[in-house]
């Protein structure tokens, strides 16, 4: 467009292509809404994308996602599709992002398909805020129950304890094993904290193994109060996924291969994967969502 001539063309090479090191926050659904919905005026306003990546580029405040838009946007220069560009950066955007503009920019309708995206992540942003507030009193209320059980141990039996002494008298056992907790905890608090320091790192190794991963995910769904949250919110985010791809002219083999991807249960994101086979064989949804046995009946129904 400015009158040049191509006198080479290649392919670009490992050493030709920008390196750049992700240093900030964690890209959050309120981060990703905020730049789908900037992104779709920008593109109404009839801005090109490669500019409009610059202007987001510019303006974004959480730095992750400064950099990957940059990126993103020198890719695109370069040549690569939005889509391709996007999928380089999998900590920033999602695989059902990716999903939706690459549908979008097969379609011509890239401005829907992220305003569609946009109304996905904010509603997404509300689900996990009800979660976080209908969870903040149980664990307030358990945090508090630990504390005023050190202060028993830590305060109250020692002071008993020469009361014990002083009555000369056989104590009950119940009252024995408190009494050597109590002196334990006193006396031996470090080996407590290293115990519970190995506890932790165990459990955290476990559940990155596949076992572990399947165990957890069990329990997520078993635990009284919390399982029920777990099924119900993992069952909103499955429709609310779905429908949106589906509504983009996405394939439903691929969507709900999409969905599966952005389930965090590890039981239900295996599941999804096998009805998607289930699927390709020309099988209906409903016969293997309701064979899953998860997913409450008015769902599958």
């Amino acid at each position: 467009s400015e009158g040049y001539n191509v006198l080479e063309l290649k392919d670009a090479g490992a050493l030709d292509k920008d390196i750049n090191i992700n240093i900030g926050g964690k890209v959050k659904s309120k981060d990703l809404t905020m730049f789908c919905k900037q992104f779709a005026s920008i593109l109404n306003a009839g801005v090109t994308i490669i500019t409009a990546l610059d202007m987001l580029g510019e303006q974004a405040t959480n730095k992750t996602m400064k950099t990957a838009l940059i990126d993103v946007k020198n890719s695109v220069e370069k040549g690569s599709n939005l889509a391709d560009s996007m999928r380089q950066h999998p900590k920033v955007f999602p695989p059902i992002l990716i999903n939706m503009v690459q549908a979008g920019e097969a379609s011509g309708s890239l401005e829907v398909a992220l305003v569609r995206m946009a109304d996905h992540f904010e509603k997404d942003n509300r689900l996990q805020s009800q979660i976080k507030s209908a969870m903040t009193y149980p664990v307030i209320v358990m945090i508090v129950a630990i504390a005023v059980v050190l202060v028993c141990m830590v305060v109250v039996i020692p002071n008993f304890t020469g009361m014990f002494m002083d009555m000369d008298m056989e104590l009950p056992m119940a009252t024995k094993i408190m009494v050597a907790a109590s002196d334990f905890i006193i006396q031996k608090w470090y080996v407590l904290v290293a115990i519970v320091a190995v506890v932790v790192v165990a459990i955290k190794f476990f559940k990155k193994t596949s076992t572990g991963e399947y165990v957890f995910a069990k329990l997520a769904m078993k635990v009284p109060l919390i399982g029920n949250l777990t099924v119900k919110s993992s069952a909103a985010r499955f429709a609310r996924t779905l429908s949106t791809l589906m509504a983009s002219g996405i394939q439903l083999i691929d969507a709900v291969e999409a969905v599966a991807k952005v389930m965090t249960n590890s039981i239900i994101r295996k599941n999804l994967l096998e009805a998607r086979d289930q699927v390709a064989k020309g099988v209906p949804l409903s016969k293997p969502i309701s064979d899953m046995g998860i997913f409450p009946p008015l769902l599958t129904q």
